[in-house]
Protein backbone atom coordinates (compact mmCIF):
# COMPACT_ATOMS: atom_id res chain seq x y z
CA UNK A 1 0.00 0.00 0.00
CA UNK A 2 1.16 3.45 -0.87
CA UNK A 3 2.01 5.99 1.96
CA UNK A 4 -0.44 8.34 2.43
CA UNK A 5 0.94 12.26 2.95
CA UNK A 6 -0.51 14.14 5.82
CA UNK A 7 -3.84 15.25 4.77
CA UNK A 8 -4.75 14.13 1.77
CA UNK A 9 -7.92 13.45 0.89
CA UNK A 10 -10.07 13.34 -2.54
CA UNK A 11 -13.81 14.75 -2.73
CA UNK A 12 -15.99 13.63 -5.72
CA UNK A 13 -18.84 15.58 -6.74
CA UNK A 14 -21.81 13.59 -8.42
CA UNK A 15 -23.95 15.87 -10.21
CA UNK A 16 -27.59 15.47 -11.44
CA UNK A 17 -29.26 12.29 -12.57
CA UNK A 18 -25.93 10.41 -11.57
CA UNK A 19 -28.06 9.02 -9.08
CA UNK A 20 -29.68 7.45 -11.97
CA UNK A 21 -26.91 5.37 -13.26
CA UNK A 22 -27.43 1.76 -14.44
CA UNK A 23 -30.95 2.81 -15.24
CA UNK A 24 -30.86 5.84 -16.90
CA UNK A 25 -29.50 5.15 -20.91
CA UNK A 26 -27.86 1.95 -20.09
CA UNK A 27 -27.10 2.07 -23.32
CA UNK A 28 -25.12 5.20 -23.48
CA UNK A 29 -24.34 5.29 -19.61
CA UNK A 30 -23.75 1.60 -19.16
CA UNK A 31 -25.18 -0.86 -16.39
CA UNK A 32 -23.04 -0.02 -13.49
CA UNK A 33 -24.82 2.13 -10.82
CA UNK A 34 -23.47 5.47 -8.60
CA UNK A 35 -22.77 3.46 -5.31
CA UNK A 36 -20.47 0.57 -7.83
CA UNK A 37 -18.36 3.90 -9.02
CA UNK A 38 -17.83 4.88 -5.52
CA UNK A 39 -16.92 1.84 -3.77
CA UNK A 40 -14.48 1.42 -6.73
CA UNK A 41 -12.99 4.79 -6.21
CA UNK A 42 -12.92 4.18 -2.48
CA UNK A 43 -10.81 0.50 -2.50
CA UNK A 44 -8.21 2.75 -5.23
CA UNK A 45 -7.82 5.54 -2.86
CA UNK A 46 -7.15 2.82 -0.12
CA UNK A 47 -4.45 1.50 -2.60
CA UNK A 48 -3.15 4.66 -3.35
CA UNK A 49 -2.88 5.55 0.46
CA UNK A 50 -6.03 8.57 -0.02
CA UNK A 51 -8.89 8.88 1.68
CA UNK A 52 -12.19 9.54 -0.76
CA UNK A 53 -15.27 11.09 0.39
CA UNK A 54 -18.66 11.64 -2.10
CA UNK A 55 -21.31 14.08 -1.96
CA UNK A 56 -24.30 14.21 -4.97
CA UNK A 57 -26.98 16.07 -5.67
CA UNK A 58 -29.71 16.87 -8.16
CA UNK A 59 -29.77 20.84 -7.02
CA UNK A 60 -27.17 23.21 -8.25
CA UNK A 61 -27.17 24.98 -4.93
CA UNK A 62 -26.55 21.91 -3.12
CA UNK A 63 -23.32 21.52 -5.77
CA UNK A 64 -22.17 24.68 -4.75
CA UNK A 65 -23.22 24.97 -0.97
CA UNK A 66 -21.02 21.39 -0.46
CA UNK A 67 -18.12 23.25 -3.00
CA UNK A 68 -17.93 26.33 -0.73
CA UNK A 69 -18.68 24.32 2.58
CA UNK A 70 -15.76 21.34 2.07
CA UNK A 71 -14.19 22.09 -1.21
CA UNK A 72 -11.25 23.33 -0.02
CA UNK A 73 -10.82 20.66 3.00
CA UNK A 74 -9.75 18.19 0.17
CA UNK A 75 -6.22 18.21 -1.11
CA UNK A 76 -8.43 17.80 -4.50
CA UNK A 77 -11.42 16.78 -6.09
CA UNK A 78 -13.09 15.32 -8.93
CA UNK A 79 -15.88 17.14 -10.85
CA UNK A 80 -19.03 15.24 -12.35
CA UNK A 81 -21.26 18.04 -12.78
CA UNK A 82 -23.17 16.20 -15.50
CA UNK A 83 -25.53 18.54 -17.58
CA UNK A 84 -24.43 21.36 -15.18
CA UNK A 85 -21.16 21.33 -16.70
CA UNK A 86 -22.31 23.25 -19.81
CA UNK A 87 -25.04 25.78 -17.95
CA UNK A 88 -23.41 26.38 -14.47
CA UNK A 89 -21.53 29.59 -13.71
CA UNK A 90 -22.15 29.23 -9.95
CA UNK A 91 -20.44 25.63 -10.06
CA UNK A 92 -17.54 27.07 -11.64
CA UNK A 93 -17.20 29.96 -9.78
CA UNK A 94 -17.71 27.83 -6.71
CA UNK A 95 -14.77 25.83 -7.78
CA UNK A 96 -12.41 29.05 -8.83
CA UNK A 97 -13.29 30.36 -5.26
CA UNK A 98 -11.81 27.62 -3.62
CA UNK A 99 -8.98 27.14 -5.82
CA UNK A 100 -9.06 23.54 -4.97
CA UNK A 101 -7.28 21.66 -7.69
CA UNK A 102 -9.83 19.39 -9.69
CA UNK A 103 -10.63 16.77 -12.47
CA UNK A 104 -13.55 17.48 -14.46
CA UNK A 105 -14.84 13.56 -15.10
CA UNK A 106 -17.37 12.78 -17.57
CA UNK A 107 -18.96 9.31 -17.84
CA UNK A 108 -18.96 9.68 -22.22
CA UNK A 109 -16.86 11.20 -24.52
CA UNK A 110 -18.94 14.67 -24.51
CA UNK A 111 -16.96 15.66 -27.75
CA UNK A 112 -18.83 13.21 -29.80
CA UNK A 113 -22.54 13.72 -28.27
CA UNK A 114 -24.83 16.98 -28.94
CA UNK A 115 -23.15 20.28 -29.33
CA UNK A 116 -24.02 21.65 -26.60
CA UNK A 117 -22.33 19.73 -24.81
CA UNK A 118 -19.17 20.35 -26.25
CA UNK A 119 -18.75 23.42 -24.05
CA UNK A 120 -17.72 22.90 -20.82
CA UNK A 121 -17.80 25.85 -18.43
CA UNK A 122 -15.25 23.72 -15.67
CA UNK A 123 -12.67 22.66 -18.12
CA UNK A 124 -10.29 25.99 -18.23
CA UNK A 125 -9.80 25.93 -14.40
CA UNK A 126 -9.79 22.05 -14.35
CA UNK A 127 -5.90 20.05 -13.91
CA UNK A 128 -7.27 17.99 -16.63
CA UNK A 129 -10.25 16.51 -17.76
CA UNK A 130 -11.29 13.06 -18.22
CA UNK A 131 -13.80 11.41 -20.13
CA UNK A 132 -15.60 8.41 -22.21
CA UNK A 133 -14.12 5.85 -20.07
CA UNK A 134 -17.60 4.71 -18.25
CA UNK A 135 -17.21 4.40 -14.41
CA UNK A 136 -13.28 4.03 -15.05
CA UNK A 137 -13.33 7.40 -16.10
CA UNK A 138 -13.30 8.32 -11.98
CA UNK A 139 -10.62 6.02 -11.73
CA UNK A 140 -8.54 7.50 -13.89
CA UNK A 141 -9.26 10.70 -12.78
CA UNK A 142 -8.16 9.50 -9.38
CA UNK A 143 -4.99 8.00 -10.24
CA UNK A 144 -4.06 10.87 -12.23
CA UNK A 145 -5.06 13.62 -9.44
CA UNK A 146 -2.99 11.99 -6.74
CA UNK A 147 -0.41 11.81 -9.04
CA UNK A 148 -0.90 16.00 -10.28
CA UNK A 149 -1.13 16.28 -5.92
CA UNK A 150 2.15 14.44 -5.03
CA UNK A 151 4.16 16.04 -7.71
CA UNK A 152 2.85 19.53 -5.81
Amino acid sequence: MAERPEGIRVGVLHGPNLNLLGRREPERYGSEELDSINRRLAARGTELGVEVDFFQSNIEGELVDWIQRTGSDFGGLLVNAAGYTHTSVAIRDALKAIGTPFVEVHLTNIYARESFRHHSYLSDIAVALVAGFGGDSYLLALEGLVAYLRRE
